[in-house]
């Protein structure tokens, strides 16, 4: 059974959180190119990769719960809880910094033509919601990447 639960994992890992740290960089393409549309169908995927996982971050602590009692593993093992606190902190600023702002530059490039006639004030808007997006996924990227190597490396 721990081999079924770890091939989960690791296949939600991939599947799962893997699109939640690289959609935001294909909707900053589609923001800078004013698809409004594009945009918010992104920041929708973004928003359901994220809940969803929630399932890979609960099938690590099934793998936890099934690991040989040889290599004493519990959630204060400190690679473990480092893990689980790092990935905490990425849904959360997926969740509450990224997916609005890509929500926001979405409503900006469906505004697109109102955008421009207001004199500038939704062009500044527009490239900071693009510079939260960029500054909260590249974030994520790096929570994550620190996840895989505290998996990996297991110190």
């Amino acid at each position: 059974m721990e081999t079924v639960i770890s091939i989960l994992h690791v296949a939600g890992a991939v599947f799962i959180v893997g699109p939640m740290a690289i959609l935001p960089m294909s909707a900053l393409r589609a923001a800078r190119a004013g698809d409004g549309h594009q945009v918010a169908t992104l920041a929708r995927s973004t928003s359901i990769f994220s809940y969803l996982s929630l399932i890979v971050f609960l099938l690590g602590f099934a793998l936890v719960g099934l690991a040989d009692p040889k290599y004493d593993l519990s959630i204060t093992t400190p690679w473990v809880l480092a893990s689980i606190v790092l990935y905490l902190i990425a849904v959360v600023i997926s969740l509450v910094v990224v997916v609005p702002g890509m929500k926001r530059a979405a409503r900006a490039g469906e505004a697109g033509a109102a955008a421009v006639a207001d004199g500038g004030t939704a062009a500044v808007a527009a490239m900071s919601d693009r510079a939260r997006i960029s500054a909260g996924s590249g974030v994520v990227a790096l929570l994550l990447v620190a996840v895989v190597v505290l998996m990996v490396w297991k110190p």
